[in-house]
């Protein structure tokens, strides 16, 4: 690689604060290769490379890390000037067998992930926080499974992470303690090792490794991933829906009428809700990649004709107060305000009101077909993980029906759902 080259305008995070922002500053690396410099909106500035490959008449230009205008570099996600020269080469070379890096097969499974999968943030996220940071640098004809497996294990007993505002140290929750906290750790873990295996078997199949042994050799934590499911009873459903602010309430009842992603109805349109058919459309946005037409109850009719009356169909359904979208991470805080007013304990998050939906329709008899179409899942696998205990009547009434009293006398104020 070419030592480390000057440019008195990004060398310095003093010196590219004084950058205007929103402006792209280039500096060329090599015949066909610049760094690129971006200062965004909110002060922060962003590292990409341009590649202009001239044989084929083709550019093409993609982020490669945060600057470290505001955090210290850590050489994977946030980069200084010159690590972000020496992330710019690297991609730039074409990798060999030999040499190629976990970081490098990493990059590559992204830019097929952008162009084949949904979830490309929170991918990006995953493999910069917790992949990268340990095996990054390792090149993978090295990386043997007592490697793989020491570091799989490693997450297990990592404390999770808080969510951090941007520019502060990353903050950590308190080390695992009870059985399920550490069911949830080795879970967590056992997600985060699919990914690496996905990148690993990528190279392998664009024959960038010889050997795929290393990583099918590593298996994850057993038992580790049954659902601990938490839903709302109709009566706390009430409560909480009576102690949201407006806006927020609305989006509540959605979710409950509809079994919706709060990201579904954060960009769902008027034009996506049909009085006449009942039904509304959820885009092929959402996580499963597909779209999906859910039918409205009586009474989510109703509800959805109140939200829509007076609006164009090109606008969005649900909107704050002063009338700006709901974007990400909003739900948080006046979810949190709503289950402490209702005296929802153990708090919910808005996830669990799509749980919700499922549970107390499973419990009034739908079967796991009907509600893995509802929800839009793939197939009734996740499905029945989760809500199979409460379609299944056949145990409760076995129970029921032929179990003795033992000379209990039952109290008639007390009875269970049906």
């Amino acid at each position: 690689m070419a030592r480390s080259l000057r440019d008195s305008r990004l060398e310095t995070r003093t010196a590219r604060l004084r950058l205007e922002r929103g402006k792209l500053y280039w500096l060329q690396l090599d015949d066909g290769l610049s760094l690129v410099y971006r200062r965004n909106a909110d002060g922060a500035g962003t590292w990409s490379i341009r590649v202009n490959d001239t044989a084929i008449g083709k550019r093409s230009m993609r982020a490669i890390g945060k600057a470290d205008d505001f955090q210290d570099a850590d050489g994977y996600g946030i980069l200084s000037f010159a690590q972000a020269q020496k992330r710019g080469f690297e991609l730039h070379a074409k990798p060999t067998p030999s040499t190629i890096t976990v970081a490098q097969a990493a990059e590559k499974y992204l830019e097929w992930y952008r162009q084949h999968r949904k979830a490309y943030k929170e991918t990006l996220a995953t493999i910069e926080a917790h992949i990268l940071p340990d095996l990054g640098d390792k090149a993978i004809v090295n990386l043997s499974s007592r490697d793989i497996k020491e570091w799989h294990t490693k997450l297990a007993t990592r404390p999770a992470r808080k969510r951090t505002k941007r520019g502060l140290e990353q903050a950590y929750k308190e080390h695992p303690i009870t059985h399920d906290e550490k069911r949830a750790r080795k879970s967590t873990a056992n997600r985060i090792l699919t990914v690496l295996k996905a990148i690993l078997n990528k190279a392998f199949e664009d024959e960038l490794v010889a050997d795929d042994t290393p990583w099918r050799r590593v298996k994850p934590f057993n038992n580790v991933d049954e659902p601990v499911i938490r839903f709302l009873t109709e009566a706390e459903s009430t409560r909480l829906i009576n102690a949201c602010r407006p806006d927020f309430r609305q989006l509540v009842k959605a979710a409950l009428f509809t079994g919706s992603r709060y990201s579904e109805l954060a960009r769902l349109r008027v034009t996506d809700i049909n009085l006449d058919t009942g039904l509304v459309f959820l885009s092929a946005e959402a996580k499963s990649g597909k779209g999906r037409y859910v039918p409205l109850s009586e009474e989510g009719l109703s509800f959805f004709a109140e939200v829509i009356a007076g609006k164009t169909g090109d606008e969005l359904a649900f909107t704050k107060l002063d009338g700006t979208p709901w974007s990400r991470s909003h739900q948080l805080r006046p979810m949190t305000e709503a289950c402490e007013a209702a005296r929802i304990r153990p708090m919910i998050s808005f996830h669990e009101l799509r749980h919700t939906y499922a549970s107390l329709l499973a419990q009034a008899g739908a079967d796991l077909l009907t509600i893995s179409k509802l929800l839009g899942h793939a197939d009734t696998r996740i499905t029945s993980r989760h809500y199979a205990h409460l379609c299944d009547k056949t145990l409760t009434n076995t129970v029921r029906t032929l179990l003795p009293s033992f000379g209990h006398k039952a109290d008639k104020k007390v009875k269970a759902v049906r």
